[in-house]
């Protein structure tokens, strides 16, 4: 398979000034990483689209046929819906689990490609992610551990002094905080091959740190601008499919419209934290360097 076109990280640098504690608070330059994040998506879109077609779409029309999504009947009180939710949940978990791998995997192969200046092939950049695999699901399972049980005692804090619904949205809303922080874990796991999940965080931390209000900003125009033209499309798409086709075929058609929109969008997203990596781990490097 042909190499890869990748784009220089800085990692090296980024990661020894770590090691040495001397990375100083860099702002982020949203404009420059959207425009490096298309750059890569557009120096790689062949590649990237095999890739999320094996890793990302194909589990969820594997989920989508294995387990459904829940039916939501008009008219259902926010206690039914909570009680089928967690019936699904509960019954479902070990499939979700497993289905959630490989979209990890392609997230990783798709970070390796665009931040590793070596070029490496996709087999390569396959064989790289998956053995990053590990730590990588072990950071986010101790991010979870750290931020559900904290945004559970926020919402018990805060129900003294809103309603329910308020205190579990305000508490959700305080957790985007250290969420923001931890987001670059998976691109030190893939550029610098850090195995150990707790040193990935702390690299992660470092990285972001003083920047988590403009890396949300980033983050939630762009998710902004994808929810408009996701709905948009799947409203077209929508109608189009009740006067063509009835029943299942209906829903698997619908549900593979929508998977293609989000592999496209999560790719996206992926090239946004390989160029927000880039552009912090190059100027910690040149920090140091100075």
């Amino acid at each position: 398979m042909g190499a890869m076109g990748g784009v220089r990280s800085g990692c090296g640098p980024a990661r020894a000034a770590f090691e040495r504690g001397v990375i100083g608070v860099t702002t982020l330059d949203s404009s420059a990483a959207w425009a490096s994040a298309t750059r890569m998506v557009a120096a790689n879109r062949d590649l990237l689209v095999a890739i999320a077609g094996v890793f990302f779409l194909l589990p969820g029309l594997v989920g989508a046929v294995l387990v459904p999504s829940p039916a939501m009947t008009p008219g259902m009180a926010e206690a039914q819906m909570l009680e089928v939710m967690q019936n699904y949940y509960a019954s479902s978990w070990p499939v979700l689990v497993i289905l959630s791998l490989p979209p990890m995997a392609g997230m990783l192969t798709m970070l390796v490609a665009m931040l590793d200046d070596a070029r490496p092939t996709v087999s390569q950049a396959i064989r790289r992610s998956l053995g990053a695999l590990p730590s990588y699901f072990a950071a986010q399972v101790l991010i979870a551990l750290a931020i559900l049980p904290l945004a559970a005692a926020l919402a018990t804090v805060l129900s003294l002094l809103l309603p329910d619904r308020l205190a579990v949205s305000a508490s959700l809303g305080l957790m985007l905080y250290p969420i923001m922080l931890t987001m670059l874990v998976g691109p030190v796991v893939a550029a610098q091959a850090e195995r150990n999940p707790v040193k990935a965080l702390r690299q992660s931390i470092g990285l972001t740190r003083g920047n988590a209000g403009r890396l949300l900003l980033f983050i939630s125009l762009a998710g902004l601008l994808f929810l408009v033209i996701y709905g948009l499309m799947m409203m077209f798409v929508g109608v189009v499919l009740v006067l063509l086709f009835k029943g299942e075929p209906q829903r698997l058609l619908g549900e593979g419209v929508a998977g293609v929109l989000l592999a496209a969008g999560y790719t996206y997203f992926i090239a946004m934290l390989a160029a927000v990596y880039a552009q912090l781990a190059g100027s910690a490097g040149r920090t140091t360097a100075a």
